[in-house]
């Protein structure tokens, strides 16, 4: 607990620090586009390796092997989307927000709260899958078996995040993220030499370990574990597959880091610096899923407060004992805070910007009035995380985030992706693609083994389960692509061919960006 006391009272030190220079709406959403490329490529990594990555996929491999690494692969190359399709093309066209984007060439007002909406309910099921996470981690630590003492855990993370970002905006948050991206690299670092030396340094010895803890189970090396049970699996592998590598480019809180930079260079040279952090981090999740099922046991972990997200905080202990305990919750704890404050800010951003500031007050209002809303905004966001997290406990946060994804890549990849690169896209196919993509996932998720039907899912007892798929994302995504073209075929308004002839040139070419985005 006082290594968990000490990284609270540093990083509040460091966002009170940030909040001194936090006056203007570029400060509090934007950190006043002063961060580097390479300080803005560490934030992203602290904002994407969430408690999913860490308690989530660790736990995952522990379990399920070979198909549990599925999940690190996905995560990472889909950054090479964010890459290539979205980053600096980005940068150059909008401000503040996804929405600026959308909205560019397209009519306004519907566009924007259309993207408004999507960007809402991405941040809330990506909260739900970081508070289950604080719950798990915590109750861990100080031995809280029961599920009102987690829910307390949960309510007391959740304040903690709405301090961080109403003091610090997007600058305070910028720098809690660097500092919890190098802990955590560095941590899981010290954590994957030390269970590759238990073992001479020998990969083979570790993998063979692992197997014979879990009763000679040599499925755990191969593909199929979790996925390769039936037709159904393996239709969900597929669109578990295609919901983390597409959903990446559409989460506007990853999206929103792009906006910090001062130039569209430094946002491509963001992504690659996050690469090569999330990436070498993604290893380190290998040595140390198999090292849980080594050292501690698929058994234990299962039946550990948290369940599966036990396994990394488990293997510390096993490791290093009470001290490394600490040290790594905290670090853990970090994370979920870190990924919180981003999740808030952006969300709190794109209410304040997009649906007060354009919508309500259609742009006539000051940026004091828009960070204001933006504030209470925070507050509103904060709590209905706290309810969410409660209600998600005891599921894998790597699963919940999952879905997060395929609901980021099917309401805000394909119009993303339209926008940027067809000219014959209109309003009525924005509409259709982000209302139908973001109302299928979510149809789909509600009405899947996810929530009812199975022992493990959120509603037990319940059965209304009739998708059998426990992501969405090979109906949805799709589905959102196809209402996207249908819509703009259909529509018999045409858009601006000025407006979309600027947004051609300055988002390929950056010319014109820093005008508007000064101004």
């Amino acid at each position: 607990m006082l290594i968990f006391g000490l990284f609270v009272a540093v990083t509040l030190v460091i966002v009170l620090r940030a909040s001194k220079n936090t006056k203007t709406a570029a400060d509090y959403y934007a950190g006043g586009r002063s961060f580097s490329g390479t300080q803005n490529g560490t934030a992203i990594a602290g904002d994407y390796l969430s408690a999913a990555s860490f308690l989530g996929i660790v736990g995952a491999i522990a379990i399920n092997g070979y198909d549990g690494f599925l999940y690190s692969i996905g995560f990472l190359v889909a950054w090479l989307v964010a890459l290539l399709l979205v980053a600096e093309l980005l940068r150059n066209t909008g401000k503040y927000t996804m929405a600026d984007v959308l909205s560019f060439r397209l009519r306004q007002r519907p566009v924007r709260i259309a993207a408004a909406l999507a960007t809402l309910m991405v941040c809330l099921f990506y909260l739900l899958a970081q508070m289950a996470g604080a719950g798990a981690l915590v109750s861990l630590l100080l031995g809280i078996d029961s599920r009102a003492g987690q829910s307390v855990v949960i309510a007391i993370v959740g304040a903690l995040m709405i301090l961080y970002v109403l003091i610090g905006g997007m600058k305070g948050t910028t720098w809690v993220q660097i500092i919890k991206a190098c802990l955590l690299i560095a941590g899981t670092f010290v954590m994957t030499i030390w269970v590759l030396a238990l073992f001479g340094f020998n990969l083979s010895a570790l993998l063979g370990a692992a197997v014979e803890t879990a009763d000679g189970n040599e499925a755990l090396l191969n593909p199929g574990l979790q996925y390769g049970i039936s037709e159904i699996t393996k239709l969900d592998f597929l669109s578990l597959g295609l919901a983390l590598v597409l959903g990446t480019a559409g989460l506007p809180h990853v999206l929103m880091r792009f906006y910090t930079v001062p130039t569209a260079k430094e946002a491509r040279k963001s992504v690659v610096w996050a690469i090569v952090l999330i990436g070498a981090f993604y290893l380190f999740t290998l040595v140390l899923g198999y090292g849980a099922g080594a050292l501690i046991g698929p058994e234990r972990i299962e039946n550990a407060p948290g369940g599966v997200n036990s396994a990394a905080p488990l293997l510390a202990f096993e490791l290093g004992g009470p001290l490394l305990l600490g040290l790594i919750s905290a670090v853990a704890f970090a994370t979920i805070l870190a990924v919180v404050a981003g999740l808030t800010i952006t969300a709190a951003a794109s209410f304040a910007h997009d649906i007060f500031a354009n919508v309500i007050a259609k742009g006539k209002t000051s940026p004091e009035k828009e960070v204001k809303i933006a504030r209470r905004t925070v507050v509103v966001i904060g709590v209905l995380a706290i309810v969410g997290g409660i209600g998600a406990q005891g599921q894998n946060v790597a699963f919940l985030v999952a879905l997060a994804f395929a609901v980021a890549a099917s309401a805000n990849l394909p119009t993303i992706l339209y926008s940027l690169f067809w000219k014959g896209f209109t309003t009525q196919g924005a509409l259709w693609s982000m209302y139908g993509g973001l109302g299928a996932a979510i149809l789909l998720i509600a009405f899947s083994p996810v929530v009812s039907g199975t022992e493990t899912s959120m509603i037990v007892g319940a059965d209304f389960a009739w998708f059998p798929l426990k992501n969405p994302g090979i109906v949805s995504i799709p589905l959102a692509f196809l209402l996207g073209f249908l819509g703009s075929k259909l529509d018999r308004r045409t858009e601006d061919p000025v407006k979309q002839a600027e947004m051609e040139v300055r988002s390929l070419t950056g010319v014109g960006a820093e005008k508007a985005v000064d101004h």
